[in-house]
């Protein structure tokens, strides 16, 4: 039988290997970004109860986007780990495996949709405005979410086998549709309807549903490292076992960014609903700060992972160092314009006066924050990428769960709502030690050992 060639994971140089892999996902994710911008500057055109009602919708979305990435980091890192191994029957099966678990989280999304959106929104307010635009929004964006499921996890499945280039045609594509269809169908432009909230949530699922096709498309045509074959298929308890063991924590710690923010929300708007609409402009915004990260966290784990089981520990110890310098660059850039420039960036989301003055020092104290956070996010997915995602796991518990909210809650004891955004910057110096302490762990009982045959449970 002919041997497969090595995978360009194994050879090429590890800077440009880093780049080549991250850069094309950086891009698509900055243009993700822009698309959430300008998304939310075309929401708070129609009012600022409208902004706040896509804001208290995110918890529910982060916590699709959580299912759904943590189950491909999952997907991801089994691949391409069997890739790393030459075992190519196991990657076959794992992707065939990954896109059921796919199909079974929209289902739980779709009763969510369903069910659950009503009373999620009346837990934090009963201003009828906000509860219908919210209703509206959130309904669409749950019961139509299949699209972000199969979008994310064939998109893992290129990255795994270092076909990045590729998920910048699939994010790319549907952030430009959204941002082509937000104003025709919020705005009623073109002799479209006039959807005003929902408007902008159908824009997003049509966005997310063509980028899933256009993902579909891709690997059956040119990733040839992966074969999709369904006939016979049943699910295999322990490929998704171990999909699981790694995504599981990656989807706790994200659904725990989902309670931090609803908690958040809930303190917030005991002050103004103001702050819960800032609070939502923030997020809006870091995200453009945060998602090369994750672009570049997105090309660094299929090369971990890979030379892991591999067992080539130098390319794998200088991709973690590379990582790390270029995430901490990319925060400090960050850090540098919301200390600069927070007046211009709420200028974009039609501020009032109000939201000015909660919403500059809010974006100020916050963005202290980034200092230490590339070093923890990149620290976060080495553990996944090594298998040890409950490191990540735990660190975001404590970071999110135990100090911030906690943090957030004592300080708006103090009757003053600038007060609360000081609850970032603490949780993150704990991340920052946290991370530092599991990393310094990892390498004495993992990495340290890779390719002699000595790894130990870390």
């Amino acid at each position: 039988m002919e041997l497969q060639k090595e995978n360009k994971m194994g050879y090429m140089p590890v800077n440009k290997l880093l780049l080549s892999m991250s850069l094309p996902i950086m891009v698509s994710m900055l243009v993700q970004a822009l698309y959430n911008i300008v998304d939310s500057v075309f929401v708070a055109m129609i009012n600022e109860n409208a902004l706040t009602a896509v804001s208290l919708a995110f918890p529910i979305q982060s916590l699709m986007i959580a299912v759904a990435v943590g189950t491909g980091v999952g997907i991801n890192a089994v691949l391409s780990k069997s890739l790393g191994e030459k075992n190519f029957e196991k990657v076959n099966r794992t992707a065939v495996n990954g896109v059921f678990l796919a199909l079974v989280s929209y289902l739980v999304f779709l009763v969510v949709g369903l069910t659950a959106v009503v009373p999620f929104y009346r837990s934090q307010t009963m201003d009828a405005q906000i509860l219908e635009y919210g209703r509206e929004y959130l309904t669409i964006v749950c019961v139509a979410s299949l699209g972000i499921f199969i979008q994310i996890t064939f998109e893992r499945m290129l990255q795994s086998t270092g076909k990045t280039i590729f998920t910048l045609a699939t994010q790319g594509t549907g952030a430009v549709i959204n941002l082509i269809l937000d104003p025709i169908l919020i705005f009623g432009l073109l002799g479209m309807p006039k959807l005003g909230v929902a408007g902008s949530a159908v824009a997003t699922v049509i966005g997310q549903t063509i980028s899933g096709i256009l993902a579909v498309v891709i690997n059956h045509r040119l990733n040839n490292e992966v074969k999709l074959n369904f006939k016979g298929f049943r699910p295999d308890k322990e490929i998704i076992k171990h999909i699981y063991i790694i995504g599981i924590p990656s989807i706790v710690m994200q659904a725990m960014g989902s309670l931090m923010t609803y908690g958040i929300n809930l303190i917030l708007i005991s002050f103004t609903a103001t702050a819960t609409a800032v609070f939502g402009v923030y997020f809006k915004l870091q995200s453009f700060v945060f998602m090369p990260i994750f672009g570049l966290n997105n090309g660094m784990v299929p090369i971990i992972a890979y030379n892991h089981g591999a067992k080539k520990r130098d390319r794998l110890i200088k991709t973690i160092k590379l990582s790390i310098f270029y995430a901490v660059a990319l925060m400090g850039v960050g850090f540098f314009i919301f200390q600069m420039f927070p007046y211009t960036l709420l200028r974009w989301f039609n501020a009032s006066e109000m939201m000015f003055a909660i919403g500059a020092p809010a974006l100020r104290i916050i963005s202290i924050s980034f200092l230490g956070a590339g070093f923890s996010i990149i620290c976060s997915s080495v553990f996944q990428a090594l298998g040890n995602g409950v490191y990540s796991m735990t660190i975001s518990l404590i970071r999110q769960l135990i100090v911030l909210l906690p943090a957030a809650y004592l300080l708006s004891k103090l009757g003053n709502v600038d007060y609360v955004w000081w609850s970032f910057p603490i949780a993150e110096i704990v991340a920052l030690m946290l991370s530092a302490f599991f990393l310094n762990r990892i390498y004495h009982k993992i990495i340290k050992y890779i390719g002699e045959g000595k790894e130990i449970n870390a």
